[in-house]
This record gives C-alpha cells, structure tokens and sequence, in this order.
C-alpha cells in the first residue's frame, strides 16, 4: 500500500550517518551502497533505504560531541564535512553536491539524492565568526545555535542556562548568519533562545530536528507561541522521530532507566506532531527532520530512511491532500532555503 507514497520526494533536515561511520566505521564510506543491517555498524541510512524513502535531500548533520572543545571541535566538524564530500565522490550516480535551491532541483532532475550540510552546534565555530563564514564557504547552509549546552551567547534546551536566551554577541552571530545566507536553526535551543532569535533575525529560520511540546512536555519541543510565530517568520518546522521527543511515556521510561515495559512509539504518533504543527502553524510551515543514525531506536514503521512512505499514507488515511504531503515533504524547506540563498550567493560571490 505504501509503494505509490514513494513519489512524495523527502527533503529530510537532518542525518547524522556521518557521526556513526566516525564512531562504528573510521569514518569509511565503502559499502553504503549496500544495505547495512548488522553487527556494530548497523545503520539506519544507506543508498538502497534511502532511494526506497524517497529521499531526494538530505541535509547532512556535521556534527561534533561538546566533550570536543576549542579548535578539536573544529577539526572535528572539518573531518565531518570531509566525510560528506568522499561520501558524494564515492556514489556519484547516487549523490550530488547542493548548496542552493536551484542546486537540489538539479539534482533532482537528474536522478540523484541532492547532499547539503547542516552544523549541529554553535559551540563548532569555536566562537569565531571568521570559523562560520569558512564553514559557509565549505557549503554549510544552516547551523543549529546550540547543541546540548549553552554557548557563550546562547542558551540550550537543556543544562544551564546562562543568558535568558541569547546575549548581544548572539545577536551578533544571527546577524552574520543572516549576511552570509547561512539559515539559523532552532533545534535544540532553549524557547529563550527561540524568541531572541525571531526577533534578531531577518530572514526565515528553521527547527531542523524538533517536535511539538504541546503533545509532549520535553524541553527539545517547541511551544505553540513559538509556533505561531514561526509562520510570521515563513520559517519551517521539520518535524523529528526521535520516540522521546514523540511520547511522554517513553520519555518518562528512558528517565527511569529504561526498566520494565518499554512504551510502543509508531508513526501513528509521529503523525500527531506533524498535524499539530499543522493546526498551529499551517501546512506552509512544517517539514521533516527525522534524526537518524541520532537515535538508535526508533518508532515502529519509521525505523530507517526506507520508511518515510509509511507516514505519508498514514496522513493520507487523515485526509492528507497529495498537494500538502509535497508541501511537508520537500516543497517547505525548499522555500526556506530558497530565501536565504540571495544572502548565500553574495557571500561567495
């Protein structure tokens, strides 16, 4: 039944595969044109799960632990982009480089899964903005203001917070980001943080990786009032998998040391955060960000990049028009990213 939601390109905002070859691989990418289903480098993202998907993007996470500090963590990003790049040379009738709109269109047209790259923390600059302008130089296209710390100039979701959001040397950073074209994420972030940034920013933003905290309390989601805000923005909400961020009972279990029965996450559950994200925000505003190779496990009929058709047909018995399942499949982020690209274009230029 699924077979004809395969047609609904995916444009995803975030995969960490390149963190789990570095972890489980040495960073090696021979093979992954093979389906990788066993052993201590299992992954949940391959070229056969993902052309079975559907996915036409992928926004590719660099993402770097915050045990990594000062410059090994910008070795360490520099060694993640490098990945991505073999990545695209090894599996060229697979791949293809994109930095811009136009670029993933081409890519598109021409058969292969368009490769961009998304920073996973503004810890990774090292707090040097001549380090973001020469991650935009290398094709990065958004960075994620925090990852599970608080930086000097921005608050996380989670850990201390220092700043009530973010400080004037965030403020600073947005507005680099915003003059090189490079899209501010919102994952991860504090909702201070969240608020500061729609108001600093000038260009639409995006939440790569995040789901709604009306459905489930946990701090990583994003409130209704951000929300409503973020359509003002005509910025995007790229809905994630990740079951703790899905269900409170699942978070609860993983908090008590993930004993006893575990809660069944499906992507039944999914599809409430993505319709209510929907109400709030509207359908113009809201795309996919599942988080694979982030999390190990994940809900059932989402367990790998092969299974974005099983939502798409699970909204579809919701009444899902196939012109809204374009809209959060791909055609929202494009938007998005189509906006900042004017800023992208004249930095590189």
């Amino acid at each position: 039944m699924t077979e004809r939601f395969t047609r609904f390109p995916v444009i995803d905002g975030h995969n960490d595969l390149a963190w789990a070859c570095r972890a489980h691989r040495d960073y090696s990418v021979s093979g992954l044109d093979s389906e990788q289903d066993s052993g201590r480098s299992a992954l949940q993202t391959d070229v056969p799960k993902l052309r079975r998907g559907g996915v036409h993007g992928q926004f590719w996470s660099v993402w770097v632990h915050t045990d990594l500090e000062g410059t090994d963590s910008v070795q360490a990003t520099l060694e993640q982009i490098d990945f991505i790049h073999r990545l695209i040379a090894a599996y060229p009738d697979d791949f293809e480089w994109a930095v811009t709109a136009d670029d993933v269109e081409r890519a598109q047209l021409n058969g292969r899964i368009a490769s961009l790259l998304g920073v996973e923390g503004g810890n990774q600059i090292n707090n040097s903005l001549a380090v973001l302008r020469e991650y935009a130089r290398l094709g990065v296209r958004y960075m994620t203001l925090t990852w599970n710390s608080s930086t000097e100039w921005a608050d996380a979701a989670v850990g201390d917070v220092t700043h009530d959001g973010i400080n004037d040397r965030g403020r600073a950073v947005i507005a680099e980001m915003n003059r090189i074209g490079m899209m501010i994420d919102l994952s991860h972030v504090s909702a201070a943080t969240m608020q500061d940034a729609l108001d600093a920013t000038e260009l639409p933003l995006i939440f790569s990786h995040s789901s709604c905290f009306a459905l489930n309390p946990h701090p990583r989601n994003v409130p209704d009032q951000i929300l409503t805000q973020l359509k003002a923005n005509n910025g995007v909400q790229m809905i994630t998998f990740v079951p703790a961020f899905i269900s409170a009972d699942y978070r609860r279990w993983e908090d008590e040391g993930s004993a006893g029965y575990k809660p069944l996450v499906t992507v039944a559950h999914v599809a409430d955060h993505v319709e209510h994200a929907r109400r709030v925000a509207g359908v113009d505003h809201i795309g996919l960000g599942g988080d694979f190779d982030g999390c190990p496990d994940m809900p059932v009929g989402l367990a790998d990049v092969s299974e974005y058709p099983n939502l798409f047909a699970e909204l579809s018995r919701r009444g899902w028009s196939d012109a809204d399942l374009a809209k959060l499949g791909y055609q929202n982020v494009l938007r998005v990213l189509r906006a900042n690209d004017p800023a992208y274009r004249a930095f590189i230029a």
